[in-house]
């Protein structure tokens, strides 16, 4: 990523951050409705699941300004999704929900730029659990 980048997520999350209860509920409610079957990926009750996603988001965001800090963590993050059947056309989905949930937090102050950044990340994400050719697909 490069340094723009790097502070265009840093300044989109630090924005949505406050509403960060509201922002994971959003984004949950938006992956189950474009992608129904990864909801049997998930628990019942979702309070600590979006309470993990938005921590887990934090720690990522917070560190891309030392990316060789936050690599190794959205490495291990991916490969544990693989464990929960999460797979590499998932991607393209969450992260269309993810972005849809940014674009609706941050209004007027949403810039589509934000999601290239985002979306270099997933495609790190994706190489690290699945490889490679898994990545290209």
């Amino acid at each position: 990523m490069t340094p723009d980048q790097v502070k265009l997520v840093q300044e989109s999350f630090a924005k949505v951050a406050p509403i960060s209860e509201q922002a994971a509920m959003i984004f949950y409610e938006r992956l189950f409705e474009v992608a129904p079957a990864v909801k049997a990926m998930f628990p019942a009750d979702m309070t600590e699941q979006r309470k993990k996603l938005m921590a887990t988001l934090a720690v990522v965001v917070n560190g891309l300004s030392n990316m060789s800090s936050v690599l190794p963590a959205a490495s291990a993050l991916a490969k544990r999704h693989v464990g929960y059947g999460a797979k590499p056309e998932h991607y393209p989905v969450v992260g269309g929900a993810l972005l849809w949930t940014l674009e609706k937090g941050l209004g007027e102050a949403w810039r589509p730029d934000v999601a290239a950044a985002y979306g270099t990340l997933s495609g790190y994400m994706i190489s690290e659990a699945y490889g490679g050719a898994q990545a290209a697909e």
